[in-house]
């Protein structure tokens, strides 16, 4: 059994939210969030919500003891790019790409035994 969240267009590029979400990785849900909660970067509050609601998704939806669960999948891809133009000399343009991700994290039981 397995319970899971996704947060989509997060405006983070997509680089920068997996330096984050390979520290917790195949830890479990408390350790995770402690982690994420001593992390100075941005990417690591985004990553906490999502945690927390595959946690209740878990609880609500699948009656898993949250205790028991561990990060079995965390997985960052890439969202829609926002394009911005900043002017330039000369009468040019350069473009800016905001890049957006989709952040995903998968929660399991662990086996007993």
């Amino acid at each position: 059994m397995e319970a899971k969240a996704v947060a989509k267009h997060v405006r983070i590029s997509p680089r920068k939210a997996r330096q984050v979400i390979d520290l917790v990785r195949d830890k479990e849900v408390g350790e995770a969030i402690a982690v994420l909660k001593n992390t100075p970067k941005k990417a690591s509050g985004m990553i906490e919500k999502v945690i927390n609601s595959a946690a209740a998704n878990a609880e609500h939806n699948h009656d898993m003891i949250v205790e028991d669960l561990y990060v079995a999948e965390a997985y960052v891809d890439e969202g829609p790019t926002m394009k911005r133009y900043r002017p330039r000399a000369m009468g040019q343009a350069s473009m800016i790409r905001k890049r957006t991700s989709h952040i995903t994290i998968v929660l399991k039981e662990k086996k007993e035994g």
